[in-house]
């Protein structure tokens, strides 16, 4: 597995809108990217100029996009999920899949089915070819302890694609049986959630991205730290992990050199490193050794980080976020 302390960027391209989600096709250089331009595009990594080609739009902020086999699905704060085909470069259908915005849409590893999350506070479990519902798991309130409407960010599968893992702004997490739709589990996270009780009586925060390990025994949770002034992300970037059959916290991670919300996670291919990728003004890249406790390495990224997507070798990674999509280079 290639060490963190050969990343090195190779290819810095400006966008002219904001990236929120990233897919890779397998043993390939295409992407696709979910914008804030509300439209869904495709391009060439390897291309002498990347101009990625508009494929599709929603009705607003394109923040989940999937490959399930040559399937994309695309979900936005339209409260839409749509199907294209990949192959065919043809709309398959598009589903009223959720009253509030859509937040995040992850396939599972088998490209069988699609999971959803939005601000309804509920993840949907599609079956990826018919686009048939198959679950509604219902494991998160509506309103915050103070009585504010809620918001479910982030939703991840295991490797074996046997669990499903759900957050939410509070810091709640729910870990679900991804087969039959039952709860198993849940660990907290509060202190990724700030509220202002006197100066706005307004919060900011949550749990912004999950991930498994490779064996699903640890499930990392990120988001930020307490914040001091709820207007800015001004909080040092925060990672928990957790043994979540023992709801146990087994590691905790508080970024010295980055501000900002973890936006993803994921886990080396053989759990020798945790990666978490977000920001605020500036972005940043975390590697993480969760066995030994300790940050591995710190990396200023060229933007704000919404998403990234690791190649399957996990010797390529790419980002998108604020105004730009960048690749590096491991090993």
């Amino acid at each position: 597995m290639p060490l963190p302390d050969t990343l090195k960027l190779v290819k810095d391209f400006s966008r002219p809108s904001i990236a929120f989600a990233i897919a890779r096709a397998p043993k390939s250089n295409q992407i696709f990217l979910g914008s804030s331009d509300f439209k869904v595009s495709a391009g060439d990594l390897t291309a002498t100029k990347f101009e990625p080609k508009d494929l599709y739009a929603h009705a607003s902020y394109v923040t989940g996009v999937a490959l399930a086999g040559e399937t994309l699905v695309s979900g936005g704060y339209d409260g839409k999920l749509t199907w294209w085909d990949t192959k065919n470069a043809k709309a398959i259908r598009s589903v009223e899949a959720h009253a509030k915005w859509v937040r995040k849409v992850v396939a599972s590893p088998d490209g069988k089915r699609i999971a959803s999350v939005a601000d309804d506070m509920l993840c949907k479990i599609w079956d990826a070819e018919a686009g048939k519902l198959i679950h509604t798991l219902k494991g998160h309130e509506e309103k915050t302890p103070t009585f504010f409407v809620s918001m479910l960010y982030t939703v991840a599968y295991s490797v074996d694609g046997k669990y499903l893992a759900t957050a939410d702004k509070v810091g709640h997490v729910v870990i679900w049986d991804a087969t039959t739709g039952k709860e198993l589990s849940s660990v907290e996270a509060p202190t990724m959630y700030t509220w202002d009780p006197k100066a706005r009586m307004h919060s900011i925060g949550g749990v912004r991205s999950v991930a498994f390990s490779p064996d699903s025994k640890w499930l990392a949770v990120g988001g930020t730290g307490k914040i001091g002034n709820i207007d800015h992300l001004e909080a040092k970037a925060r990672v928990e992990v957790f043994d979540w059959q023992a709801k146990k916290q087994v590691a905790e991670f508080v970024a010295d050199k980055s501000q900002g919300i973890v936006n993803r996670l994921e886990f080396a291919k053989d759990g020798s490193w945790l990666l978490g990728a977000g920001g605020a003004g500036e972005g940043f890249l975390i590697f993480m050794d969760v066995a030994g406790k300790k940050i591995i390495k710190q990396e200023k990224a060229p933007m704000h980080v919404h998403d990234f997507v690791l190649s399957d070798a996990a010797d390529s990674l790419v980002l998108a976020g604020h105004n730009k999509v960048s690749q590096y280079k491991l090993g």
